[in-house]
């Protein structure tokens, strides 16, 4: 008697019925409120699969709340990856729980509606290990090997996050393994310029542009930060005499384009922020600078965009490139020199003179020793060095 109970009130729990069309519809309640198991063209089938929901609802493999969480991650893994990154833009941190920054955000976006646009419109449940070789093997034939490495890196970062939110189904994979594929580049290697091709740029720039130079080849700021520069970030201290004993530069932010305006913000690392010591012509260059070119009121930029007298347009690089710095270069022998160069050429001569690496890390503001090392290049001074080295001296 007490097992016919039992089995009346399960069944009493569920619901087979059925509709006009013909169809059996099955429902069942759980904790007072009835839901909907689905249609079906035999009743067989609505019973089985109410049979089915009830023993899952008893043994805990079936509620509400498990229900919804199933049909989030199934509407997940039909959005395309376009979609999830665009989620993902919006809502991930960097390392240091930060919002990524606007530039790297339309870098990201770059990327996904360039070199990721075949993968970015596919679902991400049909995004597969064979598809992303065959994505990958398609751009390294380009030749761009650096822009597939960095789109192959946001892909399998982006992916990643998926992975770790089932959002690729449960116990799936990252279906990113290409080896190498995050550390491919291109080859072309940043050569920093001589003295004597640094000392032909200072000759053949605009005298406008002279201290900018001096401040990416001998302070190693970058040009975000450099071209961010205001009266009150920099400090000219004089002797005794009233000469310029040296310039302090303090950095503290850095302007980037972004979507065709120019976002001024923090420094691109939070080892970015640093206070930079500059001497002899340099200094005497900067000092001169601040006198002739910048305005003395308000707190305007070092070096605004040509024909702003306001001191609050700030001076994009390709109008820097054309025709200044394009010229320049060609006066020094050195048309495939990027402007970046300069700071590798500050990196390695701070280094040569005795800098530890740490030291030189502080000075360029570089938040990893790797990153610092690629900044030090090897130069003429092979048989200077050898000399040095030698027990005993030649003869």
């Amino acid at each position: 008697m007490a097992e016919k109970r039992r089995k009346a009130s399960r069944a009493s729990a569920g619901y087979v019925r059925k509709l006009p069309s013909g169809r059996w519809q099955a429902s069942h309640v759980y904790e007072g409120k009835r839901y909907s198991i689905g249609t079906f063209d035999a009743k067989i089938d609505a019973d089985k699969q109410l049979r089915d929901r009830l023993v899952a609802a008893e043994t805990h493999k079936w509620s509400p709340e498990l229900a919804e969480a199933a049909t989030a991650a199934k509407a997940v893994r039909s959005q395309s990856l376009a979609e999830y990154a665009d989620t993902w833009l919006t809502t991930n941190r960097n390392r240091r729980g930060e919002p990524l920054r606007p530039r790297t955000v339309d870098e990201y976006r770059r990327l996904l509606g360039g070199p990721l646009a075949t993968l970015a419109a596919m679902p991400l449940s049909k995004i597969t290990a064979q598809t992303v070789d065959a994505w990958y093997d398609e751009q390294s034939r380009t030749g761009k090997l650096t822009q597939a490495s960095r789109a192959y890196s946001l892909l399998s970062t982006i992916l990643g996050h998926a992975v770790d939110r089932e959002a690729l189904g449960k116990g799936a994979a990252n279906p990113c393994r290409v080896r190498g594929a995050q550390s491919a580049r291109t080859g072309r290697k940043v050569v920093p310029p001589t003295d004597a091709q640094l000392d032909a740029i200072l000759e053949a720039i605009a005298p406008r542009f002279r201290a900018l130079v001096y401040l990416a080849a001998e302070g190693g700021l970058r040009y975000g930060e450099a071209t961010d520069l205001r009266r009150s970030d920099v400090e000219v201290e004089r002797d005794e005499s009233g000469a310029v004993a040296r310039v302090l530069v303090s950095v503290s932010h850095a302007v980037v384009k972004v979507g065709g305006k120019f976002v001024s913000g923090p420094t691109k690392t939070s080892a970015g922020v640093r206070a930079v010591y500059v001497y002899g012509d340099a200094a005497e260059a900067i000092a001169a600078h601040l006198a002739e070119h910048v305005g003395r009121f308000g707190d305007p930029l070092l070096f605004p965009a040509p024909g702003d007298e306001t001191g609050t347009r700030h001076l994009s690089q390709s109008t820097f490139h054309t025709p200044w710095w394009s010229s320049a270069r060609e006066a020094a022998g050195r048309p495939d020199m990027p402007f970046h160069a300069l700071r590798h050429r500050a990196g390695t001569a701070y280094a040569q003179q005795g800098a530890t690496i740490a030291e030189t890390m502080a000075r360029l503001g570089h938040s990893s020793a790797a990153v610092a090392m690629r900044y030090q290049h090897a130069t003429d001074r092979d048989a200077e060095l050898a000399a040095r080295m030698a027990k005993r001296p030649a003869r």
